[in-house]
């Protein structure tokens, strides 16, 4: 780790204790010797940053200190800029936008050298970009998952078989041919994904289930842990 990182992430580490801690429980977390947090509280006190304590008893912030907004590590943004690129390549045209605008004011934030590292384009997500889900607008589902509105789907199956279904959409699975949403399917009173590219029309419904979404969520990540542990993939 960077020295500039990890003075970030030493007074990250105050700011949000509840009581003193100690340099050896600081330089555990950041995997460096105790030596190295001593030196590195010292250059930090003497930029005037408000730490308080010492050997043996540990090290506290000061109350009414804060970081500047937006304030990342190199890691940080690096991890920031590759996300972004990641969500080029959904079909979602929606969260596409939305990831241009995260950058945009992102870059407009923080400070310069991080703001080449926004800008300097040398971390990229390779391959094809899913194809837009021309049939589903996917912002839709993603608000209905997020309100617990169910969703009546025009769907066609492996056989290509016309079905009509009411869902009640819990997850959604980007992939690099299509999305996948999750759902509980009343027809079939079970957990059945459904790809975009079969989905010929999605309405919202209108009628809701709250209060059950995390349910759902947690029965369908324990019956896929179940499954990959039988051998099912």
């Amino acid at each position: 780790m960077r020295k500039a990182s990890r003075l970030f992430e030493i007074i990250q580490i105050l700011r949000l204790a509840k009581r003193p801690v100690t340099a050896a429980t600081i330089a555990e977390r950041l995997e460096v010797t105790t030596r190295s947090i001593y030196r590195d509280i010292a250059a930090l006190q003497a930029m005037r940053v408000p730490i308080e304590g010492g050997r043996g008893i540990g090290y506290i912030l000061r109350p009414g200190f804060d970081l500047p907004p937006l304030m990342f590590s190199i890691e940080e943004m690096e991890a920031i800029v590759l996300s972004l690129a990641l969500l080029e390549r959904t079909g979602d045209s929606e969260l596409k936008q939305a990831a241009k605008r995260v950058g945009a004011k992102i870059a407009g934030a923080v400070p310069a050298p991080l703001r080449q590292t926004l800008e300097a384009n040398a971390l990229h997500a390779w391959g094809f970009a899913a194809p837009s889900a021309s049939a589903i607008d996917l912002a839709l589902v993603r608000r209905a998952i997020r309100d617990e509105e169910k969703l009546d789907l025009s769907y066609r199956d492996e056989q290509g078989r016309p079905t009509q279904r009411i869902i009640r959409p819990i997850a959604l699975i980007y992939y690099a041919e299509t999305a996948n949403i999750v759902a509980w399917c009343e027809l079939r009173q079970a957990i059945r994904n459904f790809r975009s590219d079969r989905i010929e029309d999605c309405q919202a419904t209108g009628l809701w289930f709250k209060g059950e979404g995390d349910q759902l969520r947690q029965m369908w990540v324990n019956g896929w842990e179940a499954n990959t542990l039988a051998g099912g993939g």
